[in-house]
């Protein structure tokens, strides 16, 4: 007889009793993954729950899920958990509301590896960031992994996921945050900004950048200078160098 159990990992789930239990109480699933091939009405409770919950449900190979199970019985489903609980827009805005600070926020537009998340997070939290803005889709999970590389600084930042990353960036706006992107093709410095007012910096995919229609919601975009060989920084490096440029703005004015 099989029996239904948790993965001693943090980040997995396993067995159709366990993930459709933690659907059920909306616990902060990142993406759930299916054998393909398989029909049962446990499973399929499970899909349908999932979309309900905006959970993107994948269907893979049965060597997938053995890969994810780490070789245990997961039948025939797997779920990626969240290493904490995500938060609400309007909640990073609260932040900085409560500490009497003008908001200053960063939403990340498809980081895709844990390493410069978790990265990113730890320098974003150094410099006083109210939140971080993910997107549900093409992002790399709050992983053990991540909280890892942000040296345990994910304990301490608010991060809210989002199915839209364009309205959400309408909806900052509304808020009366300016939206701060980056771009090869930028005529303003990224030192030429003034950055003391309420803003949202945009921090793009390791590979692509900024996606097209997020970069054409920015308010302004702004360039960093490259002057060696290799025309593009590490995601996080790029974080950190635009982040410290809105401390220093806000410290010393200059």
């Amino acid at each position: 007889m099989q029996t239904n159990q948790y993965n001693p990992s943090p980040e997995i789930l396993y067995g159709r009793n366990p993930v459709f239990e933690a659907l059920n109480a909306h616990h902060p699933i990142e993406k759930i993954f299916v054998q393909f091939g398989i029909k049962s009405n446990a499973l399929e409770q499970i899909k349908f729950l999932a979309k309900q919950q905006g959970i993107l449900c994948a269907e893979v190979s049965q060597q997938r899920l053995k890969e994810l199970s780490e070789g245990k019985e997961t039948q025939g489903v797997v779920a990626l958990v969240s290493a904490r609980v995500f938060v609400e827009v309007d909640d990073l805005l609260n932040v900085a509301k409560e500490k009497g600070e003008k908001p200053f926020l960063l939403i990340l537009d498809e980081i895709e590896d844990p390493q410069n998340l978790g990265a990113i997070i730890r320098t974003a939290e150094c410099c006083g960031v109210h939140g971080i803005i993910i997107p549900k889709h093409h992002s790399a999970s709050l992983s053990s992994a991540v909280a890892k590389s942000s040296a345990g600084a994910i304990e301490y930042m608010n991060v809210a996921k989002v199915t839209n990353i364009v309205s959400t960036i309408e909806e900052l706006k509304t808020h009366g945050l300016w939206i701060i992107g980056t771009s090869d093709d930028a005529t303003t410095g990224y030192t030429d900004y003034d950055y003391t007012a309420p803003v949202a910096i945009v921090i793009g995919n390791e590979g692509k950048g900024i996606r097209k229609l997020v970069k054409e919601r920015c308010d302004v975009l702004v360039k960093i200078p490259m002057r060696g060989k290799i025309s593009s920084l590490n995601a996080s490096v790029a974080a950190g160098v635009l982040l410290y440029e809105v401390v220093r703005k806000r410290m010393w004015g200059k």
